[in-house]
Protein backbone atom coordinates (compact mmCIF):
# COMPACT_ATOMS: atom_id res chain seq x y z
CA UNK A 1 0.00 0.00 0.00
CA UNK A 2 1.28 3.44 -0.91
CA UNK A 3 0.84 6.10 1.74
CA UNK A 4 0.19 9.62 0.56
CA UNK A 5 2.12 12.35 2.29
CA UNK A 6 0.00 15.37 3.06
CA UNK A 7 1.90 18.43 1.96
CA UNK A 8 1.49 21.92 3.30
CA UNK A 9 -0.06 24.41 0.89
CA UNK A 10 2.53 26.48 -0.97
CA UNK A 11 1.86 29.63 1.08
CA UNK A 12 2.68 27.70 4.26
CA UNK A 13 5.97 26.62 2.70
CA UNK A 14 6.77 30.31 2.18
CA UNK A 15 5.78 31.14 5.78
CA UNK A 16 7.98 28.40 7.26
CA UNK A 17 10.88 29.30 4.95
CA UNK A 18 10.59 32.96 5.96
CA UNK A 19 10.54 32.05 9.65
CA UNK A 20 13.57 29.77 9.30
CA UNK A 21 15.90 32.76 9.50
CA UNK A 22 16.64 34.19 12.98
CA UNK A 23 16.78 37.79 11.73
CA UNK A 24 13.34 37.48 10.18
CA UNK A 25 11.98 35.85 13.34
CA UNK A 26 13.36 38.79 15.35
CA UNK A 27 11.64 41.20 12.95
CA UNK A 28 8.35 39.31 13.42
CA UNK A 29 8.77 39.52 17.21
CA UNK A 30 9.38 43.27 16.95
CA UNK A 31 6.35 43.75 14.69
CA UNK A 32 4.19 41.81 17.13
CA UNK A 33 4.65 44.82 19.42
CA UNK A 34 3.29 47.19 16.75
CA UNK A 35 3.99 48.93 13.48
CA UNK A 36 7.55 50.10 12.79
CA UNK A 37 9.54 51.86 10.09
CA UNK A 38 12.19 50.03 8.12
CA UNK A 39 14.88 52.06 9.92
CA UNK A 40 13.44 51.11 13.32
CA UNK A 41 13.40 47.45 12.30
CA UNK A 42 17.00 47.64 11.04
CA UNK A 43 18.40 49.39 14.12
CA UNK A 44 19.12 46.33 16.32
CA UNK A 45 20.91 44.41 13.56
CA UNK A 46 24.53 44.68 12.50
CA UNK A 47 23.64 44.46 8.81
CA UNK A 48 23.05 47.00 6.07
CA UNK A 49 19.68 48.59 5.41
CA UNK A 50 19.47 46.84 2.00
CA UNK A 51 20.00 43.48 3.76
CA UNK A 52 17.13 44.20 6.16
CA UNK A 53 15.00 45.29 3.21
CA UNK A 54 15.63 41.90 1.58
CA UNK A 55 14.46 40.19 4.77
CA UNK A 56 11.33 42.35 4.75
CA UNK A 57 10.61 41.37 1.14
CA UNK A 58 10.82 37.68 2.08
CA UNK A 59 8.39 38.25 4.96
CA UNK A 60 6.08 40.24 2.71
CA UNK A 61 6.07 37.58 -0.04
CA UNK A 62 5.18 35.01 2.63
CA UNK A 63 2.22 37.18 3.66
CA UNK A 64 3.61 37.84 7.13
CA UNK A 65 3.91 41.59 6.82
CA UNK A 66 2.40 44.48 4.96
CA UNK A 67 3.70 47.99 4.50
CA UNK A 68 2.46 51.48 3.73
CA UNK A 69 4.21 54.65 2.75
CA UNK A 70 4.01 57.57 5.16
CA UNK A 71 5.72 60.30 3.17
CA UNK A 72 9.23 58.97 2.56
CA UNK A 73 8.99 56.46 5.39
CA UNK A 74 7.93 52.89 4.78
CA UNK A 75 5.99 51.57 7.79
CA UNK A 76 5.59 47.82 8.29
CA UNK A 77 3.00 45.85 10.22
CA UNK A 78 2.51 42.19 10.99
CA UNK A 79 -0.28 40.33 9.16
CA UNK A 80 -1.58 37.80 11.69
CA UNK A 81 -3.59 35.64 9.26
CA UNK A 82 -0.50 33.92 7.81
CA UNK A 83 0.72 33.07 11.31
CA UNK A 84 -2.72 31.71 12.23
CA UNK A 85 -2.68 29.40 9.22
CA UNK A 86 0.78 28.12 10.19
CA UNK A 87 -0.35 27.64 13.78
CA UNK A 88 -3.44 25.73 12.61
CA UNK A 89 -1.23 23.44 10.54
CA UNK A 90 1.13 22.87 13.47
CA UNK A 91 -1.78 22.26 15.85
CA UNK A 92 -2.56 18.95 14.16
CA UNK A 93 0.95 17.74 14.90
CA UNK A 94 0.95 19.25 18.39
CA UNK A 95 -1.96 16.93 19.27
CA UNK A 96 -0.08 13.97 17.78
CA UNK A 97 3.08 14.68 19.78
CA UNK A 98 1.18 15.46 22.98
CA UNK A 99 -0.50 12.06 22.75
CA UNK A 100 2.80 10.33 22.03
CA UNK A 101 4.60 12.07 24.88
CA UNK A 102 1.73 11.33 27.28
CA UNK A 103 1.93 7.68 26.27
CA UNK A 104 5.69 7.64 26.82
CA UNK A 105 5.27 9.26 30.24
CA UNK A 106 2.69 6.65 31.24
CA UNK A 107 4.96 3.85 30.05
CA UNK A 108 7.97 5.19 31.97
CA UNK A 109 5.91 5.73 35.13
CA UNK A 110 4.65 2.13 35.01
CA UNK A 111 8.14 0.83 34.38
CA UNK A 112 9.49 2.84 37.34
CA UNK A 113 6.75 1.47 39.64
CA UNK A 114 7.69 -2.13 38.76
CA UNK A 115 11.20 -1.62 40.11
Amino acid sequence: MVKRVRRAPEHLNAVFAALADPTRRAIVVRLSEGEASVSELAAPFDVSLPAVTKHLHVLERAGLLDHRKDGRVRRCRLVPEAMREADDWLARYRVFWDERLDSLSTHLTRKERRR
